[in-house]
């Protein structure tokens, strides 16, 4: 079996600020980590391939050359293989377009599972897996929160607010993974030694999937998505302080209940 993890490296969300006049986010000298549902992705994989003979774990992500890192790391943590999507032509991708340079991306590589993270902390739309999905005509199951594989298919725990429900699915087939899916193992000492000495993260560009790839939708001339305006969130404003007996801060209370028609 052959799965294919895709990752994204995130700028760590407790340090992002926007550029006020462009109205994008300011990476320069901000720490960038692994997805956090990307890394439980990444552990999914892992465990499939603890329990089952004959797995093979390829991990790509699209992005500038300093990405490297973030395979480098799922490399040391047991994955097989990495993959680097980089070129100018890819640059400035919406949800859409990058979908489709991974959808071209896995379908160069050849795979049986696709796992990747529910959304991304810098974006999260929880579009991009169940677009690549849609590229390659396969069946999605988002949200999950366990994993059971079959020879020719796979049972998935998908988590709703209110609910879950068991799903299952012939393979090929794509995963989304939540962070609640597991603990995402460390990185061994060994691993770290591997993942820079003796692996290669291999890196993809566009004369490497033109073939699999339609051009028209690729980079920020393939993104039908324009942003209009982004900035930072409100502060929260100062809250009120009562200083009276429990009988009144449970009046108090209530009364604020009623006002948002909670009660």
């Amino acid at each position: 079996m052959k799965i294919i993890v895709c990752i994204k490296q995130v700028p760590n969300t407790n340090e992002v600020k926007i550029d006020p006049v462009k109205g994008t986010l300011i990476r320069e000298g901000v720490p960038s980590i692994i997805n956090p549902d990307d890394l439980s992705g990444i552990e999914a994989a892992l465990q499939i391939k603890d329990q089952c003979k004959d797995v093979h774990i390829a991990v790509i992500t699209m992005g500038p050359p300093q990405a490297d890192v973030a395979l480098r790391e799922a490399l040391a943590m047991g994955c097989d293989e990495a993959y680097l999507v980089s070129d100018r032509a890819f640059a400035g991708a919406d949800t859409w377009a990058t979908s489709a340079t991974l959808a071209g991306t896995i379908k160069y590589l050849g795979y049986d599972l696709i796992i990747t993270g529910r959304q991304a902390i810098d974006g999260d739309t929880a579009q991009v897996g169940p677009q690549i999905a849609e590229h390659l005509g396969i069946p999605n199951i988002s949200y999950a929160e366990e994993i059971e594989v079959g020879e020719d298919h796979i049972v998935v725990k998908r988590q709703y607010e209110d609910r879950y429900q068991r799903i299952q699915a012939k393979l090929p087939a794509l995963i989304t993974a939540l962070t609640e899916l597991n603990q995402p193992r460390y990185m061994s000492v060994g691993g770290i030694v591997d993942a820079y000495e003796k692996k290669e993260v291999k890196t993809l560009t566009y004369a490497d999937l033109d073939v699999f790839i339609d051009p028209a939708n690729i980079g920020l001339k393939g993104s039908p998505t324009r942003v209009k305006k982004s900035f930072t969130k409100a502060p929260k404003g100062k809250g009120v302080v009562h200083q009276v007996s429990e009988d009144e801060a449970v009046e108090i209370i209530i009364e604020k209940l009623k006002e948002h028609y909670i009660v």
